[in-house]
């Protein structure tokens, strides 16, 4: 794979690393797992994007603490893809897209692409929107002009995209960790019903067709088709095995950097919903639009509370908006070895939602109806990614054990499932 096709992978200055280098030293404990953390917590930063701020805060307001459970298993679900994903890049040193196109007819391959670059398109306006309406929140600068502004700022995140993949780990590990301050602030003191809120976390019910369907978008929105391309292609040539051993250590070593990065994100996405059930819920509000969120946090705790959504929307937006585009590139190289400027790519995906905001279509229904047309996408990378890594010709001796790939499948069809439901319900 060429890395001056995808900018995530190691540029002059970073060349790619033999598993070996870490593997045979005498490091122990967190400065040996440390070469490996990075990867899971850039594809986590897909499910902390500004259409889960949306879909979270719906859900808290109208059934407080009743969903908190959804979180939790679209979590768990999300590592197992996320760790199918990983594996399958490190067993192979190829990504989704790559693999595909070895597998599959060039046709089949060419309507893969066009279907993932739709949904990066779609994952692109949510975020991007989240990232302008925090900059519009947060400054009251009109939101065309924040659009602008969230433009400029995300060309500067690619600039460090482009210098090297451990920059921009940097950069978006930094963004993640200032979300989660943000919200845990937010759940100091807001004060939540712990009482309810581990009823919530334990007992899976739901209150009626409503919220059958807000959780089918809860899991869309958790469950990105973007992140499984990505993640693949985070870990197929950062760090090398040469043999089954190794690639099997890199593995173990990436398993940890995905259940911490995985925690965190279900964290947050768990703190958005507590945050509402407690403060919209529980005084009979029905908050749905983030801006009214927004003005709300500052009725109830007061504007540093309010300032401190604002500032996780806007990074929230930003960082996975930037990872966005990382993925779009590998999309293209993979399905049809093709190669855009990242620059032109970038611009190219903010006209859709340059286009909502000047047309005046609400920004919060525009990020829900983007988790419906990701909606789309999931069964086509899930499917591929749940066949390749059961497949011990591809894998080696990373294939799929016999009851994970059960799960995975069952996990697949529930998600599947959901959507299609969802999507029923929606047209």
């Amino acid at each position: 794979m060429n890395s001056k096709g995808v900018g995530i992978l190691p540029d002059s200055n970073e060349s790619t690393q033999s598993a070996s280098d870490f593997l045979g030293n005498h490091s122990k404990g967190i400065k040996k797992l440390l070469p490996f953390l990075g990867p899971a917590f850039i594809a986590a930063v897909a499910y902390v994007d500004p259409g889960n701020y949306a879909t979270n805060i719906t859900a808290g307001s109208k059934y407080g603490y009743t969903l908190l459970w959804v979180i939790v298993v679209s979590n768990l679900m999300a590592g197992l893809i996320q760790s199918l994903s990983a594996k399958l890049g490190i067993a192979t040193g190829k990504n989704l897209p790559e693999l595909c196109r070895q597998q599959f007819s060039k046709k089949f391959s060419f309507l893969l692409w066009l279907q993932a670059e739709v949904v990066i398109i779609a994952t692109d306006l949510a975020e991007f929107i989240g990232a302008a309406l925090g900059i519009y929140l947060l400054f009251g600068i009109p939101l065309i002009t924040s659009a602008i502004i969230a433009a400029i700022v995300s060309f500067a995140i690619l600039e460090f995209q482009r210098r090297g993949y451990r920059r921009f780990e940097a950069i978006i590990i930094g963004m993640l960790f200032v979300v989660v301050i943000a919200f845990g602030a937010q759940v100091f003191y807001a004060k939540p019903d712990s009482s309810a809120l581990l009823l919530g976390l334990i007992t899976p019910k739901f209150e009626g067709v409503d919220s059958i369907l807000l959780s089918a978008g809860m899991l869309g929105a958790t469950v990105m088709p973007h992140a499984i391309y990505l993640h693949s292609a985070l870990t197929q040539v950062r760090i090398v095995g040469k043999n089954d051993v190794e690639r099997k250590q890199i593995f173990q070593f990436e398993q940890i950097d995905i259940i911490i990065a995985m925690f965190i994100a279900g964290g947050i996405n768990a703190a958005m919903l507590i945050v509402s059930a407690a403060l919209f819920h529980k005084n009979g509000l029905l908050v749905e639009d983030l801006d009214v969120a927004f003005h709300q946090f500052g009725t109830m705790l007061g504007p540093n509370i309010a300032i401190l959504f604002g500032i996780g929307l806007l990074f929230a937006g930003l960082s996975s908006s930037s990872v966005g585009t990382m993925t779009g590139e590998i999309v293209m190289q993979g399905f049809i070895k093709r190669h855009i400027p990242v620059y032109l790519r970038r611009v190219i995906t903010m006209l859709p939602p340059l286009v909502i905001i000047l047309t005046g279509i609400n920004p919060s229904k525009a990020l829900v109806m983007s988790q419906v047309v990701l909606s789309f996408g999931i069964a086509f990378a899930l499917v591929p990614l749940i066949m390749f890594t059961g497949n011990k010709k591809i894998m080696g001796n990373l294939v799929n054990h016999r009851f994970t790939s059960i799960f995975a499948w069952l996990t697949a069809f529930l998600i599947i499932g959901l959507n299609l439901f969802l999507l029923f319900n929606v047209f």
